[in-house]
């Protein structure tokens, strides 16, 4: 399977509101918190030989650099495109500019159990997505196979309800769910995109652990009684 030119994108911003200093403040006993974790993990992913860590974060830069290593480059942001107003739009058409690799893997340090091994198959499965030549990129979801109600319509979105009410839910038309924890897509589509996605996304399917996201303080605390559970912390 050819190689590709890829590199990791991994932002962070000062002055999270939800959860304050969520990035870098201790987590389940670590030192430099879910960023460490995630370096730690991205380091070990033979298939992607750059991290790109935007940031304005001064935390994050220490705890980046504390790593030592040639594969870390840490690029300060610029402080418009660090606010919680900003247009995501903006932010999406500067990554480009900072990564120069053909392909930028995207990812998030607030999903902590995506690890290497679910990166090193993501990027297998982008290798592959890419030879079919039928889908362009690839983005992270969560299967969701339960009853959804549509508020609008008062019915629910997956299935028709004139045919059975009330299905077994694995007879369900599946929706997938964003979940965040990474995107893989070549420069070039975001250049002429201006999307993080090209126009035929393929989908990496995690399961409900992996696609955990820490967005509020109760994620974070529950985060942190999972990864002492599954990495005996």
């Amino acid at each position: 399977m050819e190689d590709l030119n890829i590199s990791f994108f991994l932002p962070t911003r000062k002055g999270s509101e939800r959860v304050i200093n969520k990035n870098t403040r201790d987590f389940a006993g670590i030192s430099g918190g879910i960023l460490r974790v995630k370096i730690e993990q991205l380091l070990k992913v033979k298939s992607v030989n750059e991290i790109i860590i935007s940031t304005n974060d001064p935390e994050t830069i220490a705890v980046a650099q504390s790593f030592n290593s040639p594969k870390i480059n840490i690029i300060e942001r610029p402080e418009h495109l660090c606010l919680s107003s900003t247009v995501i739009e903006e932010f999406i058409n500067y990554i480009p500019e900072v990564v120069k690799a053909d392909h930028i893997f995207w990812v998030h340090a607030t999903a902590p159990f995506v690890n290497e091994n679910d990166y090193e198959s993501a990027v297998i499965k982008y290798k592959e997505v890419l030879a079919a030549g039928v889908h362009d990129s690839l983005i992270s979801v969560t299967k969701i196979q339960q009853f959804i109600w549509d508020a609008d319509t008062n019915t629910c979105i997956n299935h028709d309800r004139s045919v059975v009410k009330w299905p077994r839910t694995q007879d369900l038309k599946p929706l997938y769910e964003i979940n965040h924890a990474f995107y893989i897509n070549s420069r070039e589509n975001y250049i002429k995109l201006s999307d993080r996605i090209g126009n035929n996304p393929d989908l990496f399917v995690l399961d409900k652990i992996k696609s955990f996201d820490i967005d509020w303080e109760d994620d974070f605390e529950i985060a942190e009684k999972l990864y002492e559970k599954y990495n005996g912390v």
